[in-house]
């Protein structure tokens, strides 16, 4: 199987992410994927390691997520609960170790497809105290006496909605690549692995009034990749025609179905005022 990444029949990348990933795996380093949420930071480990033939562990992170836990954990509830029952398992300290993803990756027979996304949930200290365990590729099991040491380096995809700012000694170590929104071209590609039968006529509408809802100043959510997908799938289930979405009509400037779209009052509010001063500068 080749170790170049080239996308995959379902998931489109642009040839600079392509690129990114490539580098990453050449110089043994995380790959670190910054952009807006709905961009595919996610969904591009997943494609890695469909596209290599190789293993995946997803680690996702919430804000009460420690770094210890990636590595193992020990459950000290579950042996005081077996040592008032009489369990003979006591005795043995290993097992009350849970293995985290990260050792299960270093214990992958075959090189793995390691994510560790929405790093930026975490605490700030999060990073940094995973910098030794992979730079190093191994680990130090106190209970057990025992390090752990990777079979095999894993090729690790990290990804950050920009919530709160990495520390350089981390980001020193990562390879970085920041995924741009996708142009027109781009989304008609990534629309038509998803509706390869739609309409010219109607995909041309929905992206014109999609980018068009997207560049409003002021949003305070601009609707993403996924969310276009949600849409188109919603217009076809309606059977709403082309020139619904074409606007010409300023008192239907929100689009249609505009939930799939829109999903704060706030972004919504704005669109209904600027329709207001629409109507109010054209009866003039």
């Amino acid at each position: 199987m080749s170790q170049r990444f080239d996308g995959t029949s379902s998931y489109i990348a642009t040839d600079d992410l392509k690129m990114a990933v490539n580098a990453a795996v050449t110089l043994e380093r995380p790959i670190l994927v910054k952009g807006e949420p709905g961009t595919g930071k996610t969904q591009l480990a997943i494609e890695v390691a469909t596209a290599l033939g190789k293993p995946l562990h997803e680690w996702h992170i919430k804000s009460t997520t420690k770094a210890q836990q990636g590595l193992y954990e020990y459950d000290a509830v579950a042996r005081l609960r077996d040592s008032q029952l009489g369990d003979d398992r006591v005795h043995d300290i290993a097992n009350y170790i849970v293995r985290g993803k990260i050792w299960d990756a270093f214990a992958s027979d075959e090189q793995p497809v390691l994510l560790i996304d929405e790093i930026d949930k975490a605490d700030i200290e999060f990073p940094n105290d995973l910098l030794r365990e992979l730079d190093r590729m191994e680990f130090f099991v106190y209970e057990t006496q025992q390090l752990v040491t990777a079979v095999h380096r894993p090729i690790i995809v990290i990804t950050s909605n920009n919530e709160k700012e990495l520390p350089d000694a981390f980001l020193r170590r990562c390879f970085f690549h920041y995924i741009r929104f996708p142009d027109k071209e781009t989304m008609t590609s990534i629309v038509d692995v998803h509706f390869p039968k739609l309409k010219r006529e109607l995909l041309s509408e929905a992206l014109n009034a999609f980018y068009k809802v997207r560049d409003v100043p002021g949003l305070k959510k601009k609707p993403s990749t996924s969310e276009l997908l949600d849409w188109i799938k919603l217009l076809l289930a309606e059977d709403i025609p082309p020139e619904v979405l074409r606007g010409d009509d300023k008192r239907k400037a929100i689009p249609p179905l505009y939930g799939a779209l829109l999903k704060n009052e706030q972004d919504v509010h704005l669109f209904e005022r600027l329709v207001f001063l629409d109507r109010q500068s054209g009866s003039r």
